[in-house]
């Protein structure tokens, strides 16, 4: 099993009477929703591309924007979500597990997710597989394709149960049926290393190929492998290179690496043997 299989991921308010308050409340929630939106949640309104962290120099900002947009009459539900997800690359867990259970309990999957997800490392909340796959199952119930994925890595990693592929290819298979990208690298893995099935590279690459459309940078790194160690197909160093540098441009580090390795296969040494560069084939150093 290659490392990191089966992990488990990480995850408008009302006008006032006046319109200098109207202002001041929607102010807040746009600067919360542009920072803090997740990429993946269900809530995120069309036009916010969302994203999947936020940088520890700006979770201070979005907390004050999301608390800030959280507090208004009738906000949102993801503002409390938004607010949890801010709180938790701040490192305040308790926090930020009290607003992702206003969120989940006011039917936000991406909150049930995150207070699951804080079950599973007991981070501000007691390390509890119990319960932390009792939301990841009511998220999936809601049809949140991450619930569903990490009900997969559940099952497959035997976190808290049994281990049970079957059932893991399931939640998987399900999760990636509703486009979520992760589910179809975990497939790929399944069927690359004969997980409850045997080993199949070329269902694997397929699998790795759906991901990479969606540019998920593990798949992509995987298929610059399959290119260049000629897997389910013939050799190929120049596809591989693409590849690889789309998984790099992802910010794959192992990518990067890869890049190098192949654009300059031969290092040079000085008399005394140490490193003194490389020989490049590109006209690159």
């Amino acid at each position: 099993m290659r490392p990191g299989s089966f992990t488990i991921l990480l995850l408008a308010a009302g006008l006032g009477i006046h319109a200098t308050a109207s202002a001041r409340a929607v102010e807040p929630a746009a600067a919360c929703d542009a920072m803090a939106s997740h990429r993946y949640d269900r809530d995120r309104p069309e036009g916010i591309a969302g994203n999947t962290s936020i940088a520890k120099t700006r979770a201070a900002e979005a907390a004050k924007a999301c608390a800030a947009a959280a507090q208004v009459k009738d906000a949102h539900r993801r503002m409390h979500f938004q607010l949890g997800r801010a709180l938790e690359f701040e490192e305040r867990y308790e926090e930020a597990a009290k607003e992702y259970e206003i969120a989940a309990n006011a039917g936000s999957s991406a909150g049930m997710i995150g207070v699951a997800v804080l079950h599973v490392h007991g981070l501000g909340l007691p390390q509890d597989w119990a319960k932390a796959r009792d939301w990841f199952e009511k998220a999936a119930a809601a049809g949140d394709p991450i619930g569903m994925a990490n009900l997969g890595s559940v099952y497959g990693g035997g976190m808290g149960v049994g281990t049970d592929m079957a059932i893991a290819r399931q939640w998987f298979e399900k999760s990636a049926a509703a486009g979520y990208s992760e589910a179809m690298f975990q497939l790929g893995l399944m069927d690359q290393d004969g997980d409850g099935a045997p080993k199949n590279e070329g269902s694997a690459k397929a699998w790795f190929e759906k991901a990479a459309a969606k540019d998920h940078a593990g798949a992509l790194l995987v298929l610059g492998e399959y290119a260049e160690q000629g897997r389910a197909g013939d050799k190929d160093e120049k596809a591989a290179l693409a590849f690889y540098r789309k998984a790099a441009e992802l910010g794959d580090e192992e990518a990067a690496a890869a890049i190098e390795r192949l654009r300059c296969p031969f290092s040079l040494k000085d008399k005394d043997g140490k490193p003194a560069g490389r020989v490049c084939f590109d006209g690159k150093k």
